[in-house]
């Protein structure tokens, strides 16, 4: 969950399933790697974004596809993005921008509700749930 101020980094996809959709910068973790060390990398490789990676904010398990889905709040170094080819184009989104009815997965959407409830709050905690 990179951000910048009250906004948010969104990226939209160059890839299948949901070609065209947007997301939070993420990705499958390579052998050898930590939850944490697959977010700098993922951030980087989808969006070109340079990210402090503060706490793990969200984790979604994804009954129905055997997954499990981290996120972590990631505070941005910079406002420059420069997306790998996995990528049509990365931005930054208030809340009253964020495109809801064209974001790729039902994890993104509830992650990025929680986000912003919790910065609404002035407070952030951990996020579980199962998704069926």
């Amino acid at each position: 969950m990179p951000f910048w101020q009250d906004s948010v980094l969104l990226c939209r996809r160059n890839i299948e399933p949901r070609h065209g959709f947007w997301t939070l910068p993420a990705g499958f973790m390579e052998l050898g790697e930590t939850a944490a060390e697959g977010a700098l990398r993922e951030t980087h490789e989808e969006a070109g974004a340079r990210i402090e990676l503060l706490e793990l904010f969200s984790l979604l398990n994804v009954v129905r596809v055997g997954q499990v889905h981290f996120f972590y709040r990631a505070r941005l170094l910079d406002t420059r993005f420069d997306p790998g080819p996995e990528t049509i184009e990365a931005r930054l989104f208030r809340h009253d921008e964020i495109p809801w009815d064209e974001l790729a997965f039902r994890t993104v959407r509830l992650t990025l509700e929680r986000f912003f409830a919790d910065q609404a709050r002035g407070q952030y905690g951990l996020h579980c749930a199962d998704i069926a």
